[in-house]
């Protein structure tokens, strides 16, 4: 039985290392790929638009003239939009509506107060100028992840959101195009890979230089995020997808069986855990799994993921499943049992928290609202979703009045002789009513 997914029990003796071992995760870096990002974002930067088309018409094998050729005109997207069939198009705009409304309460907003001698301290709250979108084109192509990207950031105010999209053999997804139209999105380039990173994090003569990148892609495209964050910001490196099942036997188990499989399906390193008190549910859900799995089209995916990194553990209560998650700290978390909010005190970490039987993690995926980027591989110890707040930066506003000066003045002075900066004191003491200047 154990050959299509591992099965734990916490009560083994070796349950621990077992453990660990289901969650080492080590990303793998591939020199031939850093080399070669490192080359194609050096182009960039000193070539320009030519190193841009360059690879752009090798990697997706067109034959553009020029960079401009590659920027599409708004009337493209909105004929893609008014293109879906009328399914398809309400359920886009069905899915963006939702997205902007939970997204539009993220919003930051400015405050100040004042302090009795008439000092004003706060925070000014304003929105990037320009944000970069890279959506993967060709097989793997994601309307859902433009909407997911792009409507925060129009939420926030950014002023232009450019995305890039690489369009293999020319082939351009409708969908993607049309998401575009519905987000807002400001500026289209039919490019993608190492080289679209590049010129969108230092710029060229076409292309308009971004704050921050946002988006999924490739190992190329990570490699080349984590080469250019400094110069420009990013949403996140992410790893692969992850789905963790707390349930208390009660949800049909098919229904669990396919939950597993929704993330299984992205890629043969995603991770896909159930946990569960009851031993016997566990054996229906394995059952289930091997049942279904011959109707997946990705079966051969699931099925590797399943047996590489998955597995169904029999926990000893919902409290030592908890405890588990946390230490796990996953990207996607379902709490399929009767009260889900009972089991909230006892989590701290998750990107996301999927509550009740009917609660399936695709509706996040696509059309819930909350955003489905989201930290992985035990990031959301310290990260967060993508939101409105990725797209929005924060002042600080110091007003001090003659008063405050003074009293601050001294404060201030008074550390900076301790740190052995004398020019900061007496920056400070020229605002001082009356001071004894120290040497």
């Amino acid at each position: 039985m154990s050959s299509l997914v591992r099965r734990l029990s916490s009560a083994q003796a070796d349950f621990q290392s077992q453990f660990e071992a289901l969650l080492a995760y080590e990303e793998q870096r591939n020199p031939q790929v850093e080399h070669d990002v490192a080359h194609i974002i050096e182009q960039v930067r000193s070539r320009g638009d030519d190193a841009v088309l360059e690879f752009t018409n090798r990697f997706d094998r067109v034959a553009f003239e020029s960079v401009a050729q590659l920027e599409l005109p708004q009337s493209e997207l909105h004929q893609a939009l008014d293109g879906l069939p009328k399914a398809q198009r309400k359920a886009l705009e069905a899915a963006s509506a939702r997205i902007k409304a939970f997204h539009t309460r993220q919003l930051m907003q400015g405050w100040t107060y004042t302090e009795p001698d008439g000092t004003v301290l706060g925070q000014r709250v304003t929105a990037l100028d320009r944000a970069g979108l890279y959506v993967p084109g060709g097989k793997a192509a994601y309307p859902s992840s433009v909407l997911m990207n792009a409507i925060p950031a129009k939420v926030a105010g950014v002023a232009e959101v450019v995305m890039v999209v690489p369009t293999p053999d020319g082939i351009k997804n409708n969908l993607v195009l049309a998401a575009a139209a519905l987000a807002g999105v400001d500026r289209v380039f039919t490019m993608g890979g190492a080289q679209a990173v590049a010129a969108l994090a230092y710029g060229t003569a076409t292309v308009p230089r971004v704050d921050k990148i946002v988006g999924p892609g490739n190992a190329y495209v990570a490699e080349a995020k984590r080469r250019v964050f400094g110069a420009v910001g990013i949403d996140m490196i992410a790893g692969p997808s992850e789905i963790l099942v707390i349930c208390d036997g009660k949800t049909p188990a098919d229904w669990v069986a396919m939950d597993l499989f929704s993330q299984a399906e992205h890629d043969e390193m995603a991770q896909s855990i159930l946990l569960c008190p009851d031993a016997d549910y566990l054996d229906a859900v394995y059952a289930s799994i091997e049942r279904q799995m011959a109707e997946m089209p990705r079966a051969k995916v699931i099925a590797t993921s399943l047996k590489d990194r998955g597995a169904l553990i029999h926990v000893r209560d919902l409290e030592e499943a908890c405890a588990l998650s946390n230490r796990i700290a996953p990207e996607h978390l379902e709490l399929s049992v009767a009260d889900p909010e009972q089991c909230l005190p006892f989590l701290r970490h998750a990107g996301a928290i999927f509550m009740g039987q009917f609660t399936s993690e695709s509706l996040g995926d696509y059309c819930a609202g909350p955003n489905h980027v989201l930290p992985t591989a035990g990031t959301a110890r310290f990260s967060s979703p993508l939101g409105v707040y990725d797209f929005q930066k924060r002042t600080s506003l110091i007003y001090a009045s003659q008063k405050g000066a003074d009293t601050m003045g001294r404060i201030a002075s008074e550390l900076a002789y301790g740190e052995g900066l004398q020019a900061h004191a007496r920056s400070a003491e020229y605002r001082l009513q009356s001071v004894d200047k120290k040497p």
